[in-house]
């Protein structure tokens, strides 16, 4: 540790820490534009100069110059301040005036600095240069004469995001930021450049000219558009979600979020449910929530409790999913699934089915094997972290399944079971990596478990986790890599059809007279029987809406209150940003007035309760936002039914930017899948 003086400050920080850094173990606020701390250090901008006190009028560079012990910082002398000021009048010689329509406005470093450090008047009377706009794709926007080479976009896109697209081309006033090849960004993390941009070059292009900062309502909340669960801030203005942020989150997203979560909200907007509907002669017609009522009550009431079943989507609270299962047990029906693509869960174990090294803990890996999955489509953020360990420590990543760019050097070892076979065997090159490792990382992805051999495939990374040395007392290597917001939930309640019972496919071809679909539109909807009654409780009108008999509707994410379990166990609450429109009302809430009118109430009229019933069901749900990481302590797994065949595995997710009804529903999302996913043209007959 080294003792430095900051304006008089004693401190003790870290060797290799640089002055900006201690700087602010002090408490002193430092200005800078260029420098971030999850990025590389460029010493652009020379904003954060400070002065030395051993060599007094000598100026240095924050970010860029290393501690050393005894060392006194001065922030705030004649020198620095006449630094600032001119570093400062440089940068707006060029810099527009155009504050009142920028999007940075309000949130801006140089509008602050400038104030805080700045001249209240400037020396320069030429003419401001001009440089054209650039077409970075469908999320972010441009208007780089606002930039001042900072290069933190250059640099987010190579280090984090992993897709070094952007670079600066040409010197001095001719310097320009653009993308190599003049084609749009594809990385899964762009939108995150609008947050680190310090001056409004880079801005979301939804959002543009939609609102002000000051306007906006702001709600911390938890994105359910994947399994990661990262945390979230929405901001609204009246009943209108505006814009979605993510919340520091070290834990979990760090400061990061993927671009579906953040930008297909407009889809909230659009292709809603707002008003109860029930078939009538063939045809759905508007109803009240009494009719809707009677309509499922004159059905479930001359059914057995083994023709009705239901099953959960992949954006619902937990709250809703507990709601649905107390409803048909008092029916005396255990015909419940969760699993709308058949992964193969065992949940006998609460580690069988979680990323049991937690997100964090990605960081202490030292080797990867990815059995089915495609991190950078599936969970961009938790991808951002393998990178980020990748970068430390060149870690070696091996990929059982289709080819793909994870945004860091893998190694292709096989395309189905029969790797997993070897592996076990000890032969191949990556079986000695895994074998060496003192913490190794098994991260099974649901295209090996959706398959007829899911059962056997789960047994067989358990048991190579298991071989590999990844399951001790000190560490859990095995990670099951959920792509749904609402799967770990749905398993910690049970959601899943007990023994005789039956699941989604056995309740699909008239397996079922009832059939009660709690947002649930991925699988094959045409399969569900002719003379089955589909009860369709949802937010939005998609695929199962269609072919509903009655339809509820339900408030989306952003309004209610609810509980999510992301894929590493962590219980966490997404909250009420605004009203539902229309007649939609909160999921618990509708199955609660359900089945009163039914005659068979739920134990439970507010949200408290719920609650409590959550906890009761499952002692995970008593305590929200933390999570232990620990070690395996049994080693016995899964049960495996039958053998591994020889199909290779599919990625779950063909299309990242529409996997459920909101991003089916976001003009963004569609735009995003017509740049980066065009199908292919149709063959002329």
């Amino acid at each position: 540790m080294a003792k430095v003086t900051v304006d008089g400050i004693a401190v003790e920080v870290p060797d290799g820490c640089n002055t900006l850094q201690a700087c602010e173990a002090a408490g002193v606020e430092v200005p800078r534009f260029c420098y971030h701390e999850r990025l590389s250090i460029a010493g652009n901008c020379r904003m954060c100069s400070v002065e030395n006190a051993k060599y007094p009028g000598r100026l240095v560079t924050a970010c860029v110059t290393p501690v050393r012990d005894g060392m006194e910082i001065l922030t705030d002398t004649p020198a620095v301040k006449a630094a600032r000021h001119g570093m400062l009048e440089f940068l707006l010689i060029n810099h527009p005036l155009d504050c009142p329509i920028c999007d940075q406005g309000g949130e801006c470093d140089l509008q602050d600095e400038a104030v805080a450090y700045g001249r209240d008047y400037s020396r320069f009377s030429e003419s401001k240069r001009a440089v054209r706009e650039k077409d970075f794709g469908p999320l972010v926007g441009t208007a780089m004469t606002r930039c001042i080479q900072c290069t933190r976009c250059v640099r987010f896109c190579a280090e984090i995001a992993g897709v070094p697209e952007l670079g600066a081309f040409g010197r001095g006033e001719a310097m320009e930021i653009d993308t190599y090849v003049n084609h749009p960004l594809s990385s899964e993390l762009s939108g995150n450049l609008a947050d680190i941009c310090p001056v409004g070059a880079l801005t979301a292009k939804p959002y543009a000219f939609v609102a002000r900062s000051w306007e906006l309502r702001k709600t911390d909340s938890t994105d359910v558009f994947d399994a990661v669960g990262t945390s979230i801030r929405v901001d609204s203005r009246g009943p209108e979600v505006l814009r979605v942020v993510p919340r520091l989150n070290e834990d979990v997203n760090e400061e990061w979020l993927a671009d579906k979560g953040r930008f297909a909200i407009d889809g909230l907007k659009r292709r809603r449910l707002d008003i109860c509907w029930v078939r009538r002669n063939g045809k759905l017609e508007r109803a009240t929530w009494p009719e809707a009522a009677a309509a499922i009550e004159a059905r479930i009431s001359r059914l057995d409790g083994s023709r009705i079943g239901a099953v959960a989507g992949d954006l619902v609270d937990v709250e809703t999913m507990l709601a649905l299962k107390d409803l048909l047990a008092s029916y005396g029906s255990v015909n419940l699934d969760c699993r709308q693509d058949g992964a193969a869960v065992d949940a006998s174990r609460r580690d069988f089915y979680l990323f049991n090294p937690t997100i964090a803990g990605i960081e202490q890996a030292d080797a990867v094997l990815v059995v089915g999955a495609n991190p950078r489509r599936e969970a961009p953020v938790l991808n951002a972290r393998i990178r980020k360990r990748w970068m430390k420590s060149n870690l070696p990543v091996g990929v059982i399944g289709p080819e793909a760019d994870l945004t860091y050097p893998s190694q292709a070892i096989g395309s189905g079971p029969e790797t997993l076979a070897a592996l076990l065997d000890g032969r191949g090159d990556f079986a000695e990596v895994l074998k060496k490792a003192e913490r190794p990382l098994i991260i099974v992805g649901q295209g090996a478990l959706a398959r007829p051999d899911g059962t056997a495939v789960l047994a067989a990374c358990w048991k190579l986790a298991a071989a590999c040395g990844a399951l001790t007392p000190e560490w859990h290597g095995f990670a099951m890599l959920h792509t749904a917001a609402a799967r770990v939930g749905a398993l910690d309640i049970g959601f899943l059809p007990k023994p005789g019972a039956k699941g989604l496919p056995e309740m699909l071809h008239g397996g079922v007279d009832l059939l009660w679909l709690l947002g649930a539109d991925e699988f094959d909807v045409g399969a569900i029987g002719k003379d089955t009654f589909v009860v369709y409780q949802g937010s939005h009108g998609d695929r199962a809406a269609a072919r509903a008999d009655v339809i509820l509707p339900q408030a989306a994410y952003t309004e209610q209150d609810g509980t999510y379990v992301n894929t590493e166990g962590r219980v966490q609450r997404a909250r009420a940003a605004v009203q539902p429109p229309g007649e939609a009302r909160e999921g618990w809430k509708i199955l609660r007035g359900i089945s009163a009118y039914v005659q068979k109430p739920l134990p439970y009229d507010d949200a408290a309760a719920v609650r409590e019933r959550l906890a009761a069901a499952n002692a995970v749900f008593a305590r929200y936002g933390v999570l232990e990481r620990g070690g395996c302590a049994d080693q016995a797994g899964p049960a495996a039914a039958g053998a591994l065949n020889g199909a290779p595995f599919v990625p779950p997710i063909a299309n990242y930017y529409q996997t459920d009804p909101i991003s089916r529903a976001s003009p963004t999302m569609a735009e995003c899948a017509r740049v980066h996913a065009p199908q292919p043209a149709p063959v002329a007959e």
